[in-house]
C-alpha cells in the first residue's frame, strides 16, 4: 500500500531552492536504516534487515517481486517431475561480480556451504533431502516428502561462486554467534544487481551497479551508499538537511513534520511483521528472576495473566501512535494461509491476571527480565518500556535489558534471557508456514531455527509436517489453522501487533515499497 503523493512541481522547486539537477547527476543515491548490516555472509544471517539488504548482492533461483509473487531469477524455469523432485533450468547468462560464470557446481558448492555449521540458511531448507547437479545448467532439488511451496522456501537461498570462495577462506559461513568470521564476512561476491566496492561496518557500505546483470535494471543509479544511522531523530534531520536521499525507518513521530515539508514524500503501509514476547520455555530456573527452584514461564496461567495484563489497544494508540493492527495470534494476516477469524486477541483484564498469578502460587507477582533490541523494531524500546509499566499493576515486574540491534542478536541466538521480544515476517516465504516452522515448531537442526524459547508441542509439530506436505490449498489451510489452535491454547507467546512501515525520500525518487519491507534497488529511481 502506498501514499498518494502531491505532484513535484517547478514551481514548489524554486520555492525551496532546489535545482533540477540533470539525470546523470541525480544517480547517486543514499539511504539509512537504524542499524547496519551483520554481515556480508548471505548464510550467516536469518536478521530480516541483513537478508534483505544482501538480496541485492546475491541472487537464489527465485525470488519475491514487489508484489510479493514468486518469478524466475537464477533459474530461467523449472518442472516438478515428480511429487518429490523439481527440475530447475539455470540461466546461462549469468556471472558473477568478479566475472566467473555461474552454473551448476555453484549450486552443489552453495548446497553444501548451508549445511555447514554456523549456517543459519539452513532452517529455511529443512525440506530438502538432496541437490544434485544433471548438467551444466539443469539442477534437481529433492525433498523428502512432498512440500508444494518449495519454491517460496528457496528465495534466500543465495549462490555463491565456489572459485571465490576457495580463494577467500569463505568455504564455510561465518558463525555470528560465536563471532567467528569467514572471508565472506566483510567481502561479497555475487550474481545481483550491485556489487559492493567499499565496507566499512558501522559507517558505509558503497554498491555500484553490475553491469553484466543478467536482467533489465528498472533503476538508473550509478553509485549507491547506504549509511547506518542508529538515532532516529539524526536520520530525519540528516533526510531534511540533504544529507541523505531516504531513510527505510522513519519514527512514527516524526511523520507529521516530514509531512510539512514539500520537498519530502512520507510513504506508508502495512508490515508482514507481528511484533510478540517469548519465554523461555526450556530451564528450570530461569536465568533473571528472583524466583528461585522453579521457572513460573512454564506455567500456562502466568503467561495468560501477562497476556491479560498487556492492553495492546493502549499499546497502539500510545507508543504506536494509532499507526499499527493489534495481533491475536502469531501470523499476520494477511500472509498466505493465515486464518482470518483467529485474529482476535483474549480480552484485557488485569483482574483475571492477578487471579491467575494468585493461583499460580505468585500473588505478589514476582520480577524477571527481558530482552529488548533499542534499534530494531518501530519504537521497540517505548513498547516494552509501556508493557513493563502494564505488568507492574499486576505484580509483574520486568527487569528491562535493552540493547542494540547487534547485542540483541547475539544475545537472543545464545538464549541468554528469561523473556524476550521479538518480531516475525513470514519471510521469505510471505507465508504462515515460514512462522510456524521457523518461530514455532521444535527446534531442531531443520526446523525451529528461531523457537528461542524452545517451546515444543508434539501435536503442533504434526500438524506443521502435514501443512507442508498438504495436497492442495483447503487442506493446508486447515493443518495451519488447526496449529495456530493450539498455539494460541496455550499461550506459548503473546502476540501484540503488526507494525506499520514508513519510509520517507526526497520527492522525485520512487523506492517501490513492498509488504515486505525490503528496499529493492534494482527498482529504484531517482528523477
Amino acid at each position: 500500500m502506498r501514499a498518494t503523493l502531491r505532484p513535484w512541481t517547478l514551481a514548489a522547486a524554486a520555492m525551496f531552492g532546489l535545482a533540477l539537477t540533470p539525470p546523470a547527476a541525480a544517480r547517486n543515491f543514499t539511504w539509512a536504516f537504524n542499524a547496519d548490516v551483520l554481515t556480508l555472509d548471505p548464510h550467516s544471517s536469518n536478521n530480516t534487515f541483513t537478508n534483505a539488504f544482501l538480496g541485492n548482492v546475491y541472487e537464489a533461483l527465485v525470488r519475491h517481486n514487489d508484489r510479493i509473487e514468486i518469478e524466475p531469477a537464477l533459474a530461467a524455469s523449472w518442472e516438478r517431475t515428480s511429487p518429490t523432485v523439481w527440475r530447475f533450468n539455470l540461466r546461462r547468462d549469468v556471472v558473477f561480480h568478479n566475472g566467473e560464470s555461474f552454473d551448476a557446481d555453484d549450486v552443489l558448492f552453495t548446497w553444501r556451504r548451508v549445511n555447514a555449521p554456523g549456517s543459519l540458511a539452513r532452517g529455511l531448507l529443512g525440506q530438502i533431502k538432496d541437490v544434485r547437479k544433471l548438467d551444466q545448467h539443469t539442477i534437481e532439488i529433492e525433498t523428502h516428502r512432498p512440500f508444494p511451496i518449495l519454491l517460496a522456501s528457496i528465495t534466500q537461498f543465495y549462490m555463491m561462486d565456489e572459485g571465490w570462495s576457495r580463494a577467500n577462506n569463505a568455504e564455510n559461513p561465518a558463525n555470528l554467534a560465536q563471532q567467528v568470521e569467514s572471508g565472506a564476512t566483510r567481502a561479497a561476491n555475487g550474481t545481483g544487481p550491485f556489487r559492493i566496492t567499499e565496507r566499512r561496518p558501522d559507517e558505509r557500505t558503497v554498491m555500484e551497479p553490475h553491469a553484466r546483470w543478467w536482467d533489465r535494471p528498472v533503476h538508473n543509479l550509478t553509485r549507491v551508499t547506504f549509511q547506518p544511522i542508529r538515532s532516529a531523530a539524526t536520520r530525519t534531520a540528516t533526510l531534511l538537511s540533504g544529507g541523505i536521499d531516504a531513510n527505510v525507518e522513519v519514527p512514527l513521530q516524526d511523520i507529521p513534520r516530514l509531512l510539512q515539508d514539500q520537498r519530502v514524500q512520507v510513504i506508508e503501509g502495512p508490515e508482514l511483521r507481528t511484533i510478540y514476547l517469548g519465554f523461555d520455555h526450556e530451564r528450570d530456573q530461569l536465568l533473571y528472576s528472583d524466583v528461585q527452584g522453579r521457572n513460573p514461564l512454564k506455567d500456562r496461567r502466568v503467561r495468560e495473566a501477562m497476556y491479560r495484563a498487556i492492553d495492546v489497544d493502549a499499546l497502539v494508540r500510545g507508543v504506536m501512535r494509532g499507526k499499527a493492527w493489534p495481533a491475536g495470534m502469531m501470523v499476520s494476516p494477511y500472509l498466505a494461509g493465515a486464518p482470518q477469524d483467529l485474529n482476535e486477541r483474549l480480552a484485557f483484564d488485569p483482574e483475571m491476571a492477578r487471579r491467575l498469578l494468585a493461583e499460580a502460587g505468585y500473588p505478589n507477582g514476582f520480577s524477571v527480565g527481558i530482552v529488548c533490541p533499542n534499534d530494531r523494531y518501530v519504537n521497540d524500546e517505548r513498547t516494552c518500556q509501556a508493557i513493563a509499566g502494564m505488568l507492574a499493576r499486576v505484580g509483574i515486574r520486568l527487569q528491562l535489558q535493552s540493547e542494540p540491534t547487534a547485542v540483541w542478536s547475539r544475545r537472543t541466538a545464545n538464549r541468554d534471557f528469561s523473556m524476550f521480544m521479538l518480531g516475525h515476517a513470514g519471510l521469505p516465504l510471505a507465508d504462515s508456514y515460514s512462522t510456524l516452522n521457523e518461530v514455532l515448531r521444535t527446534a531442531s537442526q531443520t526446523t525451529g531455527g528461531l523457537n528461542y524459547g524452545r517451546w515444543s508441542n508434539a501435536a503442533f509439530d504434526a500438524l506443521v509436517a502435514q501443512a507442508a506436505e498438504a495436497p492442495d490449498e483447503p487442506s493446508r489451510q486447515r493443518f495451519i489453522r488447526e496449529a495456530l489452535q493450539i498455539e494460541r491454547a496455550e499461550i506459548a507467546h503473546v502476540p501484540l501487533f503488526q507494525q506499520p512501515i514508513a519510509w520517507a525520500a526526497r520527492r522525485g525518487i520512487d523506492l517501490r515499497q513492498a509488504p515486505d519491507n525490503r528496499l529493492r534497488l534494482w527498482l529504484v529511481r531517482v528523477e
